[in-house]
């Protein structure tokens, strides 16, 4: 039997490529991390491929997701930001996204460790390998997501219920939910145990 990738990229170009060079990759740099939980919320209701296709407004919108630049953000961005075509014009999700940096200012300035402690604590700091077999197995979330999720929000964070926080944990490598089917899975699981 032919390995096939995970059927939910499709054949876009742009979700193929995620698919198969990012999704599923552990990720350990905390401004990466910041990004991706952000544009996560901003996929809150909406399709992933339209934050991917999006992306690189966004990364120019915040600052390449800098959260020490986007802490600063003032009401005055967050009214540029509404008028920007490029990005997902919600002022919910804008100023969730500042709140988010602040809150992240605060986790790294309080010395409790790097954000990626924080996050990568949720799975006992390696990758958990969910081995699926069907798509069907595949869930919406876990314990751990919930667990972040809960830690996440009294942390000050916002837009990172345990959906989301799943889908972001999925991303960033804590999870491999590639199938196993997917030749993603054995390269992930390779890379989670570097």
């Amino acid at each position: 039997m032919k390995p096939e990738r995970c059927w939910w990229c499709g054949s876009d170009p742009i979700y193929v490529a995620y698919h198969d060079t990012e999704w599923g990759v552990p990720v350990v740099d905390d401004r990466a991390l910041f990004e991706k939980l952000v544009l996560d919320g901003f996929q809150a209701g909406l399709s992933w491929i339209t934050i991917l296709k999006k992306r690189p407004a966004f990364q120019r919108a915040f600052k390449d997701f800098e959260p020490e630049k986007v802490a600063r953000f003032t009401e005055r961005d967050v009214a540029r930001l509404l008028k920007d075509d490029g990005i997902i014009r919600s002022r919910l999700k804008i100023e969730g996204a500042v709140k988010n940096a602040r809150a992240w200012l605060e986790i790294m300035e309080a010395g409790d460790g790097a954000f990626r402690d924080l996050l990568w604590e949720a799975v006992g700091h390696k990758t958990v390998d969910s081995r699926l077999t069907r798509r069907e197995d595949i869930r919406a979330e876990s314990a751990e997501s919930v667990r972040l999720a809960k830690t996440l929000k009294k942390r000050g964070f916002t837009f990172c219920g345990p959906v989301i926080v799943y889908a972001f944990m999925q991303a960033v490598g804590m999870y491999n939910d590639h199938l196993v089917t997917c030749p993603r899975h054995k390269a992930c699981a390779r890379l989670a145990r570097k």
